[in-house]
């Protein structure tokens, strides 16, 4: 094996995963897999750089060392840890990671591809709950890449990478170290784009306008158009490709409710630079080079979100009705909006916004993460140990306490 390469264990079987392992394991990596369905796996993965035409660009492919669902086969032996997975599931699979963590090394990297929801909590919860005492958390702001898989365990496509990645690391000063080791061979070393800057706290990814404000914005106007319900699969729109003027006004609205929020937070921190906590038309400069200044121009005109479909699952009669149990809803309200919300109550931020949305959420998914005056309901947001992301579920009582 090459010098200073890792022995790395992806954890999950989502899009980034299928990526990661040809991306990593081609720039010297050893790539293990923790996954509930390892007989559907190949032992080769294959990535196709993908053009908006679907012409293929380039392909990478990537081998799997081991591939097992069971932690002490795959644990024990890695470097570092990273999960791909939906946000719900992160708390659930570090608990199940963790007792097999190899304490006798000098240091472990645990982190995720996309740590929307407070990731460094989580983790510092399991160094606590394990005694654990050499993990270096990070967790990155956007998922690097637009991809979709094509066939579970063998074929993704890649559509092209962001231009500048966003990390939070913990501890801080180790940043370096793992963008050297790690970072580097996500995106840059294979597609020459998406190196890492360091991001001053995991709060600026929590509080930049992503998928967690993205996605239900835009299912909420989607709704408010025709109930989400479609007569035929032809009938209903792209996510991205034909956004519409009333989505792009409560994705707006929202936004602005993030806005109070993010200076709130500035102003309750002074010494913080928070240079990477962004409103969208910032972070879309960043990620992506934009030049936009119309939210419904950029997304329309994206070439890498073109081709991502509206979630939607069959109805009895045969129409198309928007999937509610996605993770659009199960990752981006409890372990996105509400977290914001926390903030924005602790803070005296009002946030109507984003009230709405989860009002118009928890009504259909029969949730009660809110009360009818629009405050959030703890014992129901606290009602077991995965139900949501706020930082009391953590015990972080106080927002003094949310950074690292």
């Amino acid at each position: 094996m090459m010098l200073n390469k890792l022995t790395i264990t992806l954890v999950g079987g989502g899009n980034s995963a299928h990526v990661l392992i040809p991306f990593l394991e081609s720039s010297g990596h050893m790539v293990n897999l923790l996954t509930r369905r390892p007989r559907e796996w190949k032992d080769t993965v294959t990535c196709d750089l993908t053009m908006m035409d679907n012409t293929v660009s380039k392909t990478f492919t990537g081998s799997i060392n081991v591939k097992s669902s069971d932690p002490v086969d795959v644990i024990p032996y890695a470097d570092a840890i990273i999960l791909c997975m939906p946000v719900h599931q992160y708390r659930a699979a570090l608990e199940r990671v963790a007792p097999y963590i190899n304490k006798t090394k000098k240091e472990v990297f645990v982190g995720t591809i996309y740590g929307q929801a407070g990731f460094n909590w989580m983790v510092h919860e399991m160094e606590r709950d394990f005694n654990l005492t050499n993990i270096i958390c990070f967790a990155v702001g956007c998922i690097p890449w637009i991809c979709r898989t094509l066939a579970y365990g063998s074929h993704v496509a890649n559509y092209g990478g962001k231009l500048v990645n966003v990390v939070a690391v913990s501890p801080r000063e180790k940043f370096d170290t793992l963008n050297d080791k790690l970072l580097n061979d996500i995106s840059f070393t294979s597609i020459g784009i998406g190196k890492f800057v360091q991001a001053c706290s995991f709060i600026s990814l929590t509080l930049s306008v992503d998928n967690q404000i993205i996605h239900p914005s835009r299912c909420y106007g989607l709704w408010k158009q025709t109930a989400g319900k479609w007569p035929d699969l032809e009938s209903v729109p792209y996510f991205y490709r034909d956004f519409d003027d009333i989505s792009t006004q409560v994705l707006t609205d929202v936004d602005n409710d993030y806005s109070a929020i993010r200076a709130a937070i500035r102003e309750r921190f002074p010494d913080r630079p928070f240079k990477y906590m962004l409103n969208y038309f910032d972070l879309e400069k960043l990620c992506h080079g934009s030049k936009h200044v119309d939210i419904k121009a950029s997304f329309r005109d994206s070439k890498q979100l073109g081709l991502i479909k509206t979630p939607t699952i069959e109805d009895d009669d045969g129409s198309q009705k928007l999937d509610t149990n996605c993770r659009f809803f199960k990752d981006d309200i409890p372990y996105g909006l509400l977290i914001a919300k926390w903030i924005g109550e602790q803070l005296n931020v009002k946030t109507p916004a984003i009230d709405e949305v989860i009002q118009w959420s928890q009504r259909l998914r029969g949730e009660k993460w809110i009360t009818e005056d629009n405050k959030i309901n703890y014992p129901y947001a606290m009602s077991h140990k995965q139900s949501s992301g706020i930082p009391p579920a953590y015990g972080i009582t106080s927002v003094d306490k949310i950074l690292d």
